[in-house]
């Protein structure tokens, strides 16, 4: 999985919670067992109790309390502040499905909030936490890279668009590795035109990522075996141009001498 989860897999979205609920004022039942039968109370009151419980790290309970602010109060300001605390709720009880759906129904009721970039950074986050290793499918992967690819694009000069901008390098890395374990599959079974466009594809797709010495040796292997030296040269050359003091170029360069000899 990419560096970095539990590290900033919450700093900086509990950050931003924290100052949405002190626009909510004191709470009132701090220290009391939280109620959470859903009878009818006032928005404060309501939204007051859902903090608490969020505070008191009952996630689940949290984010029910806060829909129940926005079903008892639709057109209230804490109705705003509900939908948003919600989503964080359900992320930080590791319930990403639900995270990404309140997150999104937020986004499509208040496009233009001052928060939205909020919102879109909990659907990207929610997405990267699932990213499995890379012996699994990768679509939640590319799910995150898509996320994290429309919070730069539409919130560019948000807090978080430094942080997306990271995790796309990540993920990308991570997905130019599923490429690399397919392809050195298709090598092992002697499939190469099949383990050539792999590896090509990590070579023309992620070019900023660590996987591309490795790809770019394997492409030389795999040329040679395909009887095509010029192709295998041309990889040898950019691999000696680009990374002259990696092990990839080492193993590449008495591969290209061997066939050579």
């Amino acid at each position: 999985m990419p560096a970095s989860r539990g590290v900033l897999r919450a700093v900086t979205l509990l950050v931003v919670a924290a100052s949405l609920a002190l626009t909510a004022g004191c709470a009132r039942n701090r220290g009391k067992k939280p109620d959470t039968a859903y009878v009818a109370r006032d928005a404060e009151t309501l939204y007051t109790l859902a903090k608490t419980t969020l505070d008191q790290g009952n996630y689940k309970t949290a984010a029910g309390l806060f829909d129940e602010v926005e079903r008892q109060h639709p057109y209230s300001i804490w109705a705003r502040r509900a939908q948003l605390m919600s989503a964080f709720s359900h992320y930080a009880a590791r319930d990403y499905s639900a995270a990404i759906l309140s997150a999104q129904r937020f986004l499509s009721l208040h496009p233009g909030n001052r928060d939205a970039p909020y919102a879109q950074y909990i659907i990207a986050m929610s997405y990267y936490e699932q990213i499995a290793d890379v012996a699994r499918d990768q679509r939640v992967t590319q799910q995150a890279k898509d996320a994290m690819t429309e919070l730069v694009r539409r919130y560019p000069n948000s807090p978080y668009a430094a942080d997306a901008r990271l995790k796309i390098d990540l993920i990308n890395d991570h997905l130019a590795g599923k490429e690399m374990e397919i392809g050195r599959f298709y090598a092992r079974n002697r499939q190469w035109i099949a383990a050539s466009i792999r590896f090509r594809r990590v070579v023309d797709e992620y070019q900023t990522t660590s996987h591309v010495p490795e790809a770019l040796y394997r492409l030389v292997e795999a040329y040679l075996a395909l009887g095509i030296p010029e192709e295998a040269q041309r990889s040898a050359a950019v691999l000696g141009a680009n990374f002259p003091g990696s092990v990839w170029y080492e193993r590449g360069y008495r591969l290209m001498r061997q066939h050579a000899g």
